[in-house]
C-alpha cells in the first residue's frame, strides 16, 4: 500500500528538516555548540535589559543591583529560545513514537490519519529514542541550569 502522507509530513522527514534547521540544531550537536548561542542570546539582551532596569529610581542609585537585575532579564531569551526548541523537538518525538500519523491532505479541516507500517514503526522509534531523546535531554538540563540561575540571581537581587 502507498503511503498516502505527503512526504513532508511524515515523522522521518520532519525530523530530517528540523535536525537541518539552523536553530533547531543547536541543541542537536555537541554541548557546546547550544552553550554558545545561548551565551550570545544572553549577552546581546544584557546591554538593553540593563538599559530598561537603569530606569528604576532605586536600581539607578545602586549599581550593583542594575547589573545583577539587568543580567537576570536578559536570561529572559535564552529561556524562551528553548521553549521553542523544546517544543519542536517534543512534537517530532512525539510524531515519532505514534503508530498512526496524523496529516492534513489539502488544507483545513481535512486530517487523516494512517497506520505506520511495522518497518516504519521501527526506524521511527530507533530514531525517536537515539537522536531524539538525547536532544530532549539536552534541552531538560539546559532548561534546568537557566531555570537555577534565574532563581538564584533573583535571590541575588534581593540580598544585594
Amino acid at each position: 500500500v502507498a503511503c498516502p502522507v505527503p512526504p513532508e509530513q511524515r515523522p522521518l522527514e520532519e525530523f530530517e528538516q528540523l535536525s537541518r534547521s539552523w536553530f533547531f540544531s543547536w541543541p542537536a550537536g555537541e554541548c557546546p555548540h547550544l552553550r554558545r548561542a545561548l551565551l550570545i542570546s544572553w549577552l546581546m539582551l544584557l546591554p538593553v535589559s540593563t538599559l530598561v532596569a537603569s530606569g528604576s529610581w532605586t536600581l539607578k542609585n545602586d549599581p550593583p543591583r542594575l547589573v545583577a537585575a539587568g543580567a537576570v532579564a536578559a536570561l529572559v531569551l535564552p529561556l524562551l529560545l528553548l521553549m521553542r526548541q523544546w517544543l519542536g523537538w517534543t512534537y517530532v518525538h512525539r510524531r515519532l513514537m505514534q503508530h498512526r500519523i496524523c496529516y492534513e491532505e489539502s488544507g483545513w479541516y481535512d486530517g487523516q490519519e494512517w497506520e505506520k507500517p511495522l518497518d516504519w514503526r521501527e526506524k521511527d522509534l530507533l530514531v525517536a529514542q537515539h537522536q531524539v531523546r538525547p536532544v530532549l535531554s539536552r534541552l531538560l538540563r539546559a532548561l534546568g541550569v537557566l531555570a537555577a540561575l534565574l532563581l538564584w540571581g533573583a535571590s541575588l537581587c534581593q540580598a544585594l
